[in-house]
């Protein structure tokens, strides 16, 4: 009764619900700064390929798995590759913006800390990429892993990833892909009731195995987005709704006991002793 969302079968509180035309304004305003911000971002190449190479070894000294066991995995089926092509390069974005539709209409106000959530964690990432650029590992020679976007497509990026006007190739560190599926996993688990709400975790685990398989990020680059989403989690907490309670009756000035919230029986009780001097007469 007290948890922090409602029922699934609780109707939507419309009261809770912001204007559509506003969030609409907000969130393309959002994404176009984000897309300003990592194209500001571009053109730290040799920055980008020498933090490369520190992430990498630095993996190595925290004897993190290797990506290319991952990606070995991949490239036994072409087929198989192929479809984890597609889902980096046509899930991200229409899956997160799904979840913010269908949070708007059945759970305004999940809705509304989805949204502050996915633009902290946004936000933050962009900071690091202007911080921290990064070539991935599938342009890190000492790495030795396929670039399987441009080897067996499809891919969102560019032949020549220093002059990519369309995308910031640099910007791998950390992972908005994986940040973003984590999300809208956290978010569906919160805002349902089901009990299959938990596959919705299916949604994370292949973005991971898909982000490092393609060699587009290193292990490092989800752990430090998981990192800064617990952080966002902890910081905007999803406001409670008050239970409804029935009024409380007001104080008596005489001080006599306040009348109950219950309603009187038809025929109220007589007293005893009304009774008695009654029937003698």
């Amino acid at each position: 009764m007290y948890a922090g969302s409602e029922p699934a079968d609780r109707e939507p509180d419309s009261s809770a619900r912001p204007p559509l035309v506003r969030e609409l304004l907000l969130v393309v305003g959002l994404f176009v700064i984000y897309k300003i911000g990592r194209r500001a971002a571009n053109g730290h190449v040799d920055e980008a390929y020498r933090n490369a190479g520190d992430v990498w070894d630095f993996e190595r000294a925290v004897h993190l798995p290797g990506e290319g066991a991952v990606q070995s995995l991949l490239l036994h089926n072409e087929t198989l590759i192929h479809l984890a092509n597609t889902y980096y390069a046509t899930v991200h974005f229409p899956a997160t913006l799904l979840f913010l539709v269908w949070l708007y209409w059945r759970r305004p106000r999940h809705y509304v800390w989805s949204r502050r959530i996915l633009a902290a964690l946004t936000g933050a990432a962009l900071a690091l990429h202007l911080l921290f650029p990064l070539a991935p590992p599938r342009l890190l020679d000492a790495a030795g892993l396929v670039d399987t976007g441009q080897v067996y497509g499809p891919t969102v990026y560019g032949a020549t990833p220093a002059t990519d006007s369309m995308a910031n190739q640099f910007a791998a560190m950390p992972s908005l892909h994986f940040g973003w599926a984590v999300m809208v996993a956290v978010g569906l688990n919160v805002a349902t009731r089901t009990r299959w709400r938990w596959l919705w975790l299916l949604h994370p685990l292949i973005t991971l195995l898909v982000i490092v398989g393609t060699a587009n990020h290193y292990w490092l680059d989800s752990i430090v987005v998981s990192a800064l989403l617990a952080v966002a989690l902890a910081a905007l907490r999803l406001p409670r709704t008050d239970p409804v309670r029935a009024p409380l009756p007001w104080p008596s000035t005489t001080g006599e006991p306040a009348p109950s919230a219950v309603p009187y029986a038809t025929e109220p009780a007589v007293p005893a002793a009304y009774a008695s001097t009654g029937a003698r007469r």
